[in-house]
């Protein structure tokens, strides 16, 4: 299980199905040995992805607003949905249980509201087409390393 989070950054691990033959009880430490595992992936996937984590009610509200883009992705805990008013471009929402396993995954063009998922725990936001081209969707298990707990300002294009 994952404890709580903090906001900051990190990097995302995609390692594989449900099934649990990936390691079901690989949590944050679990990473390190993720990577291992992943000789078949391609190179973004086995080195980790840049991850913004979003734990505070004020680092949640703000999101994704204001940006042209964002290079890796963005991690909202707690959340179970989201929208992308006011937002300029459109994004990959992937909705996470507690075990960090993918319980839906639809990509959201601006103005848009996410139906909430009951299950979902933290929601993962990244530009469309990202998070297929990563490997993740519905079934899949993330593990996340957390970084620093102060957060570099974000890498906008």
């Amino acid at each position: 299980m994952v404890g709580r989070w903090r906001d900051g950054t990190g990097t995302l691990h995609v390692v594989g199905g449900a099934d649990g033959a990936d390691g079901a009880e690989e949590d944050r430490e679990g990473a390190e040995g993720s990577a291992g595992r992943a000789e078949g992936l391609s190179a973004a996937r086995a080195a980790g992805i840049p991850l913004i984590i979003a734990a505070s009610y004020r680092a949640r509200a703000r999101g994704l607003l204001g940006r042209d883009g964002l290079t890796g992705a963005l991690l909202l805990t707690p959340a179970s949905g989201v929208h992308t008013f006011r937002m300029r471009f459109a994004i990959d929402v992937a909705y996470l249980d507690r075990r960090l396993t993918v319980v839906d995954v639809h990509t959201l063009r601006p103005g848009r509201l996410g139906r909430p998922r009951l299950r979902s725990r933290h929601v993962l936001e990244a530009e469309a087409g990202a998070l297929e081209r990563w490997g993740v969707r519905r079934g899949v298990r993330v593990v996340i390393a957390p970084g620093p707990s102060t957060p570099p300002p974000p890498s906008v294009r």
